[in-house]
């Protein structure tokens, strides 16, 4: 349907977005309860997304697990919260705590999405062994 370019592309702008909104959040909105020392756990998130695209070297399949792996540490990071008992703070609760970091995972997952299909995994094999597109 799009080419695996629109798709990096996409891919890299839905990152960067999600970044972008993660740091709005986490910053000046205020995530885990009223002010912002608890939030700089989500530094760890941008530690994580930025560690695994040096890693990745910016290529596409190696992007797509960078970013499941950047979403895979927004669980770890509800967890801390929960364990450190920050779903107790007033403006915070184990519900919401849980829909933010579900939805910052969705939008990294989404992106990892993207940039597996950058890498090519739009070709399904058929039973002759050719690819189509």
């Amino acid at each position: 349907m799009f080419s695996e370019t629109t798709y990096y592309r996409v891919g890299i702008a839905w990152a960067i977005g999600t970044t972008l909104f993660l740091v709005l959040a986490a910053g000046a909105l205020g995530v885990i309860g009223e002010g912002g020392e608890r939030d700089r756990i989500y530094l760890g998130v941008i530690v994580v997304l930025v560690a695994g695209s040096l890693i990745a070297r910016l290529r596409a399949r190696a992007m797509a697990v960078a970013l499941a792996v950047t979403a895979a540490s927004l669980g770890v990071t509800f967890a801390v919260s929960l364990m450190a008992g920050w779903d107790d703070l007033p403006g915070a609760s184990v519900l919401e705590l849980l829909g933010l970091n579900a939805m910052f995972a969705a939008l990294y997952g989404f992106a990892g999405w993207l940039f597996w299909m950058a890498g090519g995994a739009t070709r399904f094999p058929q039973e002759n062994g050719s690819s189509v597109r």
